[in-house]
């Protein structure tokens, strides 16, 4: 963990929407003393969120992700980076790097699997090198899922073969920048498949038996239909699994999403895929971004009626747990509080010893999730019973 710096967290892409949220989110909620402060490219830009939020004491730092100086300023300014700026793929590399060599932790809120793996081969080995702990996906992906398991993980019993499956139910709407980020992600299914086969060769192989499952169909004791949800929460929940022995020796976990009529799962299924497709054409794929364009979200009224449920139920031995994890607007209400308090939890918190590329079950876990629940992140056992 970096020390004698001059800010225990800055705020990186501060002036865009998910960015000033974050702010606000700090302002109101960060442990008085804790210096921080906001980055940009803008100075005027940044003094305006500065003046909106009312607290004088938040430092301004000029960078660009196209400047590698102002980048590393900002990293050996800082005990811990937030990064808001997206599409990662695009702008996110240099940040990282950045961080990596500076031996500052690192934070975003990407869902891009290929920008993840990219960043696992260039920076995770000097990350090790300097203690670094970079610490992806920590909004709405992943954090519902790699915490959510987590939780459900801990009431089932040790040194057993466990199976777990996630079913999400959500009602939100989405920003231009999340919009544009799906959008690339889905035109570079190569590149992605690439970049995951290039980390395959070179990652560590775990000791345990670690699989995802995901199974369409009818759910009966929930009274749902499942999609298998193709995001990148599963990978994440899976490294999880393969990093730490209370997953078990053998551990598998199916991701859904939830919906109460078959006819509603078969129109999802086909939304997707004509989205996939459609990212492919580049002229659709301009079509789909300009329709919300990046820097434009959901009303502060359409916030407000936004909300997630993850539901899981888990089996291990002879014991059967059903899990939920609650919560308000899952796009930019709870994940600029997931993601501020991920940052927080890596600068406060007594935390077990990770460096590199790690997942927020790894490197924050309980701490964190102590963290979501005095934040009004509902974690609860709905049921735990002994299978005969």
């Amino acid at each position: 963990m970096a020390t004698g710096r001059e800010f225990d967290v800055v705020l990186f892409g501060a002036t865009g929407f998910t960015g000033q949220l974050t702010a606000e989110y700090l302002a109101r909620h960060a442990p008085t003393g804790t210096r921080w402060a906001l980055a940009g490219r803008t100075r005027a830009k940044l003094e305006a969120v500065r003046d909106r939020l009312g607290v004088d004491s938040v430092g301004l730092l000029t960078a660009d992700v196209n400047d590698p100086a102002s980048l590393r300023a900002v990293a050996e300014a800082a005990r811990v980076v937030i990064s808001t700026v997206g599409p990662y793929i695009t702008y996110g590399d240099p940040l990282v790097g950045a961080c990596a060599a500076a031996g500052t932790d690192y934070v975003d809120l990407t869902g891009e699997p290929e920008f993840v793996d990219r960043t696992y081969l260039r920076h995770h080995a000097k990350a090790v090198e300097t203690g670094a702990r970079l610490v992806h996906s920590c909004g709405f992906d992943s954090i519902p899922h790699d915490l959510g398991v987590l939780y459900t993980v801990n009431q089932l019993p040790a040194d057993v073969p466990l199976t777990v499956n996630g079913y999400l139910t959500v009602s939100a709407s989405i920003s231009g920048g999340t919009l544009e980020s799906a959008v690339n992600a889905f035109s570079r299914l190569g590149a992605m498949r690439k970049a995951a086969a290039e980390r395959r060769k070179v990652e560590p192989r775990s000791q345990r038996k670690v699989r995802g499952r995901g199974k369409a169909g009818r759910v009966t004791d929930l009274g749902i239909w499942a999609v298998p949800l193709p995001t990148i929460d599963p990978q994440v929940v899976l490294r999880s699994a393969r990093a730490l022995d209370r997953y078990g020796p053998e551990f598998s976990y199916g991701h859904h999403l939830a919906v109460k009529h078959l006819p509603t799962a078969l129109a999802i299924s086909g939304g997707a895929a004509g989205l996939i497709a459609a990212s492919q054409v580049p002229p659709l794929r301009k079509w789909l971004v300009n329709r919300n364009p990046a820097g434009q979200g959901p009303t502060e009224a359409q916030r407000e009626r936004s909300w997630f449920k993850m539901t899981f139920i888990a089996t291990g031995g002879d014991h059967r747990v059903h899990t939920e994890l609650t919560g308000g607007d899952p796009g930019y209400g709870e994940t600029s509080k997931m993601l501020a308090e991920s940052a927080l939890s890596l600068a406060f918190d007594d935390l077990p010893t990770t460096a590199g590329q790690v997942t927020t079950a790894t490197a924050m876990g309980t701490a964190l999730i102590d963290r979501l629940v005095a934040a009004g992140i509902e974690f609860r056992t709905v049921s735990s019973a002994v299978r005969t």
